[in-house]
């Protein structure tokens, strides 16, 4: 039992793969949106959806290089997790998407990222981290 015990001292390093990860997803799906800056507006894609997307590719790129970089993580990942629960409501209840599925996109994914969200709102970006040296969190 004592080898558990001692894991516990890998803490700092946990967070940090969980926030590389979490930034890694969201700034390359952010940067992905860049293409609707160009896109117009059709039955498929409204003008409001258009907007949000634009919005999108600015604000995941920056969230997600605030959480990899640990400055103002929590109120980075709880934007973040908006933007994730978001996502989910929009699977659930408008495209009736289910958990898991092979033929659409499920809900699954948009779920671990927004527990991801979640896990660092509560725990903070660890020891590695700008939030730790500007203000000792």
């Amino acid at each position: 039992m004592q080898f558990f015990a001692t894991l516990h001292q890998g803490n700092d390093v946990a967070l940090l793969a969980l926030r590389i990860a979490l930034a890694a997803i969201f700034i390359g799906h952010g940067l992905a949106k860049r293409a609707m800056w160009k896109m117009q507006p059709s039955e498929q894609m409204p003008k409001m959806m258009i907007s949000i997307m634009k919005l999108l590719s600015v604000a995941e790129p920056l969230g997600g290089l605030a959480v990899l970089a640990g400055f103002l993580t929590q109120l980075a990942v709880l934007g973040l997790g908006i933007i994730m629960a978001g996502a989910m409501y929009l699977k659930i209840k408008k495209w009736k998407a289910p958990f898991l599925t092979v033929e659409k996109p499920g809900w699954g994914y948009d779920f671990i990222l927004f527990l991801v969200c979640f896990a660092l709102y509560f725990t903070g970006a660890g020891a590695f981290a700008l939030d730790r040296m500007l203000f000792g969190l």
